[in-house]
């Protein structure tokens, strides 16, 4: 998400919407792969999904998100792969200052009474679908939440010559301190369809559903940062990748599979 101020939220309004929150389980031999060179695995097989619907540039934005565990330079937090989003504006502003993975999706997300439904598409193909249904709620203490996010940013040089760069990769630190003010869970299903856009079945296929929950949370604060760069001999082969995300592909589009 892009940088926001979070207003005084009354009923209906978009700064109430909770984020919903679904782990799931993968191989974590599968995640290695796609981390490029500095930035490491810590081992946890859990992919986190955030679905969304905040105020960025005075207007609700749909998004959905795509983590995993990874650490850079000693520091634990989370390596993003994607961000999909229904606000073009955001989109290329967002990847030129941040590197931040944005690419267009259409979300479609609802709480109806205990019932909570959202569906993601990109490219024509709906690639995630997941319903639940309100279950409890957990206590929250008033403790803040850090976290730390990863993203990457660079610009391959002009021409297209190999292994040469206008900028060379860097890393981009994504500060962020929140207090959750209410949790509750989920009975919860969720299917990943097949999609070459948006390859979670192929690179990151679920084993097992974690959990999900819903989450409204009180933004303390927010900073992105230059945090230091990266090998570029060793980056080179993540450069080229699917869209706005990075989701390995070719010419900015999916991998052929011919």
């Amino acid at each position: 998400m892009t940088d926001t101020a979070t207003p005084t939220a009354r009923p209906a309004e978009i700064a109430a919407h909770p984020k919903l929150n679904i782990v799931y389980r993968t191989d974590p031999n599968r995640i290695t792969p796609l981390l490029p060179p500095g930035i490491e695995p810590t081992g946890s097989p859990n992919v986190y999904l955030g679905i969304y619907c905040v105020p960025v540039r005075n207007e609700p934005e749909y998004g959905v998100s795509t983590k995993v565990n990874a650490t850079w330079n000693g520091i634990e937090g989370q390596y993003s792969f994607g961000i999909g989003i229904d606000q073009e504006s955001a989109i290329f502003i967002s990847a030129e200052t941040n590197g931040q993975p944005k690419f267009p999706c259409t979300t479609r997300y609802f709480r109806l009474g205990d019932r909570i439904e959202a569906a993601c598409t990109h490219q024509g193909y709906t690639f995630l679908e997941f319903r639940g249904t309100v279950s409890g709620e957990e206590t929250v203490d008033g403790s803040d939440v850090i976290h730390d996010e990863w993203w990457t940013k660079y610009s391959r040089a002009i021409g297209g010559t190999e292994g040469e760069w206008d900028f060379p990769p860097h890393v981009v630190q994504v500060h962020q301190v929140s207090e959750p003010v209410h949790v509750e869970t989920l009975d919860a299903d969720l299917v990943l369809r097949d999609s070459p856009w948006d390859p979670y079945n192929e690179l990151l296929p679920m084993e097992e559903l974690v959990g999900a929950r819903l989450v409204t949370s009180r933004h303390k604060d927010r900073s992105i940062t230059n945090a230091g760069p990266l090998d570029p001999e060793a980056f080179w082969p993540f450069a080229d990748t699917i869209g706005g995300s990075r989701w390995p592909g070719e010419r900015g589009g999916p991998k052929p599979t011919w």
